[in-house]
């Protein structure tokens, strides 16, 4: 039995080790200073794709209010519960951080409306995925440096960014879970073929630790945000047994507390109990598998970094809650609703005359198919901001639907007493 301080650092023989990397695509010298997986996270902050996480959309579109959520925002949360998960459970922290800061880099401009609304533009021709259109950005849209485009991240975080949420094809190669009726995506497959990701088998525990991590941040943030715009109160948690329980000790240690306090109260619960479970649970599972490698964790039948029963079916009711009282509220529906024309318009106009995108875009599609003309601006779409997104249909267009919601935002700033 290890016995170690409570935030100690240290290593398992099932972590992934930076210094046994299987490398980089295109080979290049090591850093003195960092190891691979150090420099793979700093590669990722200083991309254009990360720095845009700031204006696109979580849930509320960013200009609802300075308080919400946004995708960089999220991001860093998740890198941190991610961290947090890392080193309580001996694995690579670096990795861990990299892959929750790149998780979100393929989404599009509000939200999942975004990608909902270009997904269908472009039914046609393979459609669009913001796991593929991460893996797009980081292996051949990002033009920072002289020698290769993309980021040429090493094939661990490339392995975990694809497979974070587990594996692509079962034992006989046919797609799985979200897959399973639409197909890998090409950008996936044609990746793939070059640098063999073994899209059957789980990614390592540091990848499992980030998706997990993902879950915890939105379920707790969302929450928060849906409390603070007047979605819905704290009395209404109490259809979610595991919230009830946590706001009856809330109330019994503070009587009386303020609701903008009692909310974040019940966000640090949320993050501490959904934590502290994912780390006796994988433990039990690392005890049983017995891994002597990260191998032997890829290998593995199941996820080894996961939700017990019980927290997995708060996990669950939470998000059931979240949907029917937040992400499909009247509100935000007829924002979403909007969002979706913005994003339709700007395919349509660009797929009428591709000349309308910026130089640097249309450039070279004078004789291009269809397929990769709608590719080009699918990634030119997706790479913008919301306000960026707005601004282009104001160019184009004679009237730009208003997203314009405004919250109440209950309970922020306080005025000091």
């Amino acid at each position: 039995m290890q016995v170690r301080q409570n935030g100690e650092r240290w290593r398992a023989p099932y972590a992934t080790d930076p210094a046994a990397t299987r490398g980089r695509l295109i080979p290049e010298a090591f850093s003195p200073t960092r190891s691979d997986f150090q420099r793979d996270r700093d590669r990722i902050i200083h991309s254009t794709a990360f720095r845009r996480l700031k204006h696109k959309t979580q849930v509320f579109v960013h200009h609802e209010g300075d308080h919400y959520r946004t995708r960089l925002t999220h991001s860093l949360e998740v890198s941190q519960i991610a961290r947090a998960l890392a080193r309580a459970l001996g694995l690579d922290e670096d990795l861990a951080e990299a892959l929750a800061l790149s998780h979100d880099l393929g989404h599009t401009c509000f939200g999942h409306t975004g990608e909902d609304a270009l997904h269908a533009c472009m039914a046609a021709y393979g459609g669009f995925d913001h796991n593929a259109q991460a893996l797009r950005i980081v292996t051949r849209l990002e033009r920072r440096y002289a020698g290769f485009d993309g980021l040429n991240l090493t094939w661990e975080t490339l392995e975990g960014l694809v497979k974070h949420n587990g594996p692509l094809l079962d034992a006989s190669g046919a797609p799985v879970r979200r897959y399973a009726e639409s197909g890998i995506p090409a950008a996936v497959l044609e990746y793939n073929a070059g640098n063999d990701l073994e899209l059957s088998r789980f990614a390592g525990p540091e990848a499992q630790a980030a998706a997990l991590a993902d879950d915890i941040a939105y379920d707790a943030h969302d929450l928060d945000d849906g409390l603070r715009a007047g979605l819905f109160d704290l009395a209404d948690l109490a259809t979610v047994p595991f919230l009830k329980g946590l706001l009856d000790e809330i109330d019994a240690l503070h009587p009386g507390l303020e609701p903008s306090r009692k909310i974040h109260e019940l966000a640090r619960r949320v993050i501490t109990r959904f934590v502290e479970d994912v780390i006796r649970e994988s433990e039990a599972r690392l005890a049983r598998l017995a891994p002597g490698s990260v191998g032997d964790i890829r290998a593995a039948s199941e996820p080894v970094i996961a939700f017990s029963p019980a927290i997995a079916t708060a996990d669950a009711d939470i998000k059931r809650f979240l949907f029917a009282r937040m992400y499909r509220h009247f509100e935000v529906m007829a924002v979403r609703a909007k969002a979706a024309t913005i994003v339709g318009d700007l395919f349509s106009a660009f797929r009428t005359d591709p000349a309308r995108m910026p130089a640097e875009w249309s450039e070279g599609l004078e004789n291009a198919s269809e397929a990769r003309i709608a590719r080009r601006i699918a990634d030119y779409i997706a790479g913008m901001t919301d306000t960026y997104a707005v601004l282009e249909h104001g160019r184009l267009f004679p009237v730009t639907p208003n997203l314009h919601w405004s919250p109440p935002s209950r309970g922020l700033p306080l005025t000091e007493p």
